[in-house]
């Protein structure tokens, strides 16, 4: 391998776990913000939707914070984290499908998980 192909898979590895960083960010926000519209004392659909919301950004937070900081987390647990976060999202996306005003949080959540998906792709 030529010290320009290992350059170039580096900052590709870095775009991509930028990517992911931001997707996640950009989801926890979401689903912070909608779980805050749901009446807390609502139907049990509303409880479901706010109950996913808040896990969701819970999660994706924590992926984001473990994406963005320099950590002693290794490859293994990197992996571990992408894949809680991508089964996170996809829950919280087919909760909020069909509940008003949710469609970004669920648009949101889904490119969070393509995005940990692409990523745990280069750590393979």
């Amino acid at each position: 391998m030529t010290s320009t192909t290992s350059q170039q898979e580096l900052f590709r590895f870095l775009e991509d776990r930028f990517a992911c960083a931001q997707a996640c960010t950009e989801c926890a926000q979401a689903c912070a913000l909608r779980a805050s519209l749901v009446d807390p004392d609502g139907t049990d659909r509303k409880a479901l939707v706010r109950r996913k919301g808040i896990m969701c950004a819970e999660v994706c937070d924590a992926t984001c914070r473990v994406l963005s900081e320099e950590n002693r987390m290794d490859e293994d647990g990197i992996r571990a984290q992408l894949e809680w976060c991508r089964t996170v999202c996809l829950e919280c996306a087919h909760a909020f499908d069909g509940y008003p005003g949710a469609e970004e949080g669920a648009a949101a959540c889904r490119a969070c998980a393509q995005a940990c998906t692409d990523f745990i792709r280069t750590l393979n």
